[in-house]
């Protein structure tokens, strides 16, 4: 069981999996939740702290509070973005996100899609240092890794686990994605509306997905990343007919792609426009080295001397 939980990933693919979610955080504050900031305008009273917010406890949000968090999470997570002290920056991005969602998510409406976001902002300043495109193996980048792809999965099941506990095996032949449609529902969801029994299947599928979604450890690593192709359809299609991105927890779920083949900006160097240029790392080539390389000279009386070789 240790060995699965810290199986050794490359640190590149550490490396950019941090990248994109400090990148992710710092676009969240100001595309996916800047309402948070507005939360803080209602009474005091209305805010119900979750669990963890009254054990700590944390204070009642204020103006003055939302706003220092906020700016400061926003400078920290691109900072975060570029590897520089990943555990002092990662944990305190953690800390500070934490605190984010936290009052954005007491004023009645928990959202589930962010829970494995949390735990790869909580697992990654384990990890260390880790570099782009840097094929070294890494237990402790593995468990990373590992921690949040359990979390991805854990979302998938509990919620099934959640839709029959509340709702029981009615769940599935009753009228939940119709009730949404009508909510949310674009044009197309309209469409698919239309086509008998066919919300009644659909509802069926998602507990069976749900339910089954554990089994994406046990399938070759070909097949493993198929699958998480078909999670990531599944998502788009949920966006495209009752428009719920799970933008958070489709971030989380790259933690499964290969990422270390990724080639980001920062690797690449300056290099000499004249300098031929064919291997990693700006080094010449060999056939270039041998066009720069000087050729003998014979003179006559049995001496030699260098010239530089004449290009053809």
């Amino acid at each position: 069981m240790i060995r699965w939980l810290t199986e050794p990933v490359p640190r590149g693919r550490v490396a950019a999996f941090r990248t994109l979610v400090y990148l992710f955080v710092a676009a969240d504050l100001v595309i996916f939740t800047p309402w948070v900031r507005t939360r803080v305008d209602v009474p005091g009273e209305l805010y119900q702290p979750l669990l963890i917010g009254r054990l700590l406890p944390l204070p009642t949000p204020t103006p003055g509070l939302v706003a220092v968090v906020f700016w400061i999470l926003l400078a920290l997570a691109l900072l975060a973005a570029t590897g520089r002290a990943p555990r002092l920056l990662g944990w305190t991005v953690f800390a500070l996100y934490f605190e984010w969602m936290i009052v954005a998510m007491s004023y009645g409406k928990v959202d589930h899609d962010r829970f494995a976001l949390l735990v790869a902002l909580a697992a990654l300043p384990t990890a260390g240092r880790a570099r782009h495109g840097d094929p070294t193996r890494s237990e402790a980048g593995g468990w990373a890794v590992r921690v949040t792809q359990i979390a991805v999965i854990c979302t998938y099941f509990l919620a099934a686990w959640a839709k029959l506990r509340f709702g029981g095996p009615d769940w599935a032949t009753g009228s939940v994605l119709a009730r949404a449609i009508i909510r949310r529902g674009t044009d197309l969801a309209d469409l698919i509306a239309q086509v008998p029994y066919l919300l009644i299947v659909a509802q069926f599928g998602i507990l069976a997905f749900e339910l089954l979604s554990p089994l994406v450890f046990r399938l070759p690593e070909r097949w493993r990343h198929a699958t998480i192709g078909f999670f990531y359809s599944f998502h788009l299609v949920t966006m495209a007919t009752i428009t719920i991105s799970f933008a958070p927890h489709l971030v989380a779920m790259t933690s499964f792609l290969p990422l270390e083949k990724l080639r980001p900006l920062d690797r690449l160097r300056r290099r000499d426009p004249g300098t031929p240029v064919d291997e990693p790392g700006g080094q010449p080539s060999a056939a270039a080295g041998a066009e720069l390389r000087p050729a003998p000279l014979h003179l006559h009386g049995g001496g030699s001397s260098t010239r530089p070789a004449t290009a053809p």
